[in-house]
């Protein structure tokens, strides 16, 4: 796991603290049988700062479901159950599903054009090796969706999930099948925003949501 170096006295913890959450964002937990131990000493160590911000960066993380402590074993990555995986792709719909209609009330045209130009962009300059990029594009599309309502707390519920979400690498979803599919969504999402339909925005974002539900039923043999 590769951590970036701390240095800033005045924000040790917090710099420990999103270090750590990116560095476990990147992991493939998932893929693997064998459990994730994080050290604290070699954390401690390889953030070039003492055990007592990492020990508080550790806590935070626990607190948001990231990792568990258990006594005479350590601090251990959580690897989240189907269901709960399942849940937060409904509770992602729920919350882009009222970004959207808060997006055709007061995203700029400018602004929703930029969700279509990264869209667009996105498609035309991977074109043939998207696939191996879909998990950072899918990510980052849902993430830009949610900035078009304008509403910071939406997007702080749906950052907090999204950050969960972003370790399952199901390479079936990156099949050109799926990976079809999900551009065609996004481009139908967006052309609803475009016209400030709302409702067509929310029954398009409820759909693809329910398909990826049923996806990560069918091919997700590999979750508890």
């Amino acid at each position: 796991m590769e951590l970036a170096s701390v240095t800033n006295q005045l924000t040790l913890r917090d710099r420990a603290y999103e270090s750590l959450r990116i560095a476990i964002g990147a992991m493939d937990i998932y893929h693997h049988s064998e459990e994730v131990r994080l050290d604290e000493r070699r954390l401690s160590h390889d953030l070039g700062i003492s055990r007592t911000p990492v020990r508080e960066a550790l806590n935070i993380l626990q607190q948001q479901g990231f990792v568990r402590s258990e006594a005479r074993r350590g601090v251990f990555v959580i690897r989240k159950s189907k269901r709960e995986i399942i849940d937060m792709v409904y509770s992602c719909a729920a919350l882009e599903s009222m970004a959207a209609r808060l997006a055709c009330e007061r995203a700029t045209d400018a602004h929703i054009q930029s969700l279509r130009g990264f869209l667009a962009h996105s498609v035309a300059e991977h074109n043939s090796d998207l696939a191996s990029e879909y998990f950072v594009f899918n990510l980052e599309f849902h993430r830009k969706l949610v900035l078009l309502a304008q509403c910071a707390v939406i997007k702080n519920l749906a950052d907090s999930l999204f950050i969960h979400l972003q370790n399952i690498r199901d390479k079936s979803f990156a099949q050109d099948q799926w990976l079809s599919r999900a551009i065609t969504a996004y481009a139908s999402i967006i052309k609803s925003i475009e016209s400030r339909d709302a409702d067509a925005a929310d029954r398009m974002i409820r759909a693809h949501a329910l398909a990826s539900v049923n996806h990560i039923n069918i091919c997700g043999g590999y979750l508890r």
